[in-house]
């Protein structure tokens, strides 16, 4: 091969890489840009819901979110066997709630329940709302507050219970951890214990009932029973004196513990979450 084809093919090459790489850098400059330019155009967040605003007459309309009360435009509880993370909120004044942020009003949640405190657990949070269980009719129910004007308090509970139906074995978890189980009564089969996800509700100590110096009312109602004994059908956990009921199904819905289980369920914050299971 003469000097000159040699010099001609190594020319070539050179060439021939040089427009490679000048054509690598065009292609890395153009995908550059084009990520900066997404980045400039990229839409900000959208911001937070506002909440609907209502005259006072609206206001005044909405039913009250209580034990004693039925919201039936609420939203069930899309996970009603999930364990929550501890969180509560609280409203200091009575809040509206919502079918969701932004949307229409479904209720009115007061700061007190049964004379206690308003503690719900939260399920769901977004940017200045939460949704959180109700303690109203229907069993599961849920609803949305808005938390961006300050008339609320939120804190977390350690604790979580669990009811298993079937084993008849309640378990209080604190920080994930088992702190106490008990063998419990529950609902017969023609009152059952209803399932899924509630609270505690308030601690009552009421003097003219010998059964239990304890009530634990919680955010959850009989299936079988709009009313009992004057109220309106409330599931609780007390005690009982009897220790044989322990491990039957025996009650007219509610969960019976003996004594040691009821002193520590005593102490576990309003509004912390139960998750009942078959």
């Amino acid at each position: 091969m003469s000097v000159r084809r040699r010099s001609a093919r190594s020319i070539f090459t050179i060439i021939a890489v040089a427009a490679a790489a000048l054509l690598g850098l065009i292609l890395l400059v153009f995908l550059t840009n084009r990520k900066v330019d997404r980045e400039v155009t990229a839409a900000p967040p959208a911001p937070p819901a506002a909440p609907v605003k209502l005259t006072a007459a609206q206001r005044a309309a909405l039913p009250r979110s209580t034990t004693w009360t039925k919201i039936p435009k609420a939203q069930p509880d899309p996970r009603p066997d999930a364990a929550g993370d501890g969180l509560l909120v609280h409203p200091t004044t009575s809040k509206i709630v919502y079918a969701e942020p932004g949307g229409a009003a479904i209720g009115l949640l007061p700061p007190t329940q049964l004379d206690d405190p308003t503690w719900l657990p939260v399920i769901e949070s977004r940017p200045e709302w939460v949704r959180v269980l109700l303690p109203s009719r229907p069993n599961g129910s849920t609803g949305w507050i808005h938390t961006g004007d300050g008339k609320t308090k939120q804190t977390r509970s350690p604790y979580q219970v669990h009811i298993n139906l079937t084993t008849r074995r309640l378990t209080l978890l604190k920080d994930g951890q088992e702190n106490g189980s008990w063998t419990v009564g529950i609902g017969t089969e023609d009152t059952p214990t209803p399932v899924g996800r509630t609270f505690l509700l308030a601690t009552l100590s009421p003097s003219d009932v010998d059964y239990s110096p304890v009530i634990l009312p919680l955010g959850m109602h009989s299936e079988k029973l709009q009313t009992y004994d004057g109220g309106p059908g409330t599931i609780g956990i007390h005690g009982w004196p009897d220790k044989s009921v322990f491990g039957k199904a025996i009650s007219h819905g509610c969960i019976r513990v003996p004594p040691a289980g009821l002193t520590a369920l005593s102490k576990i914050p309003i509004g912390t979450m139960i998750v009942i299971t078959k």
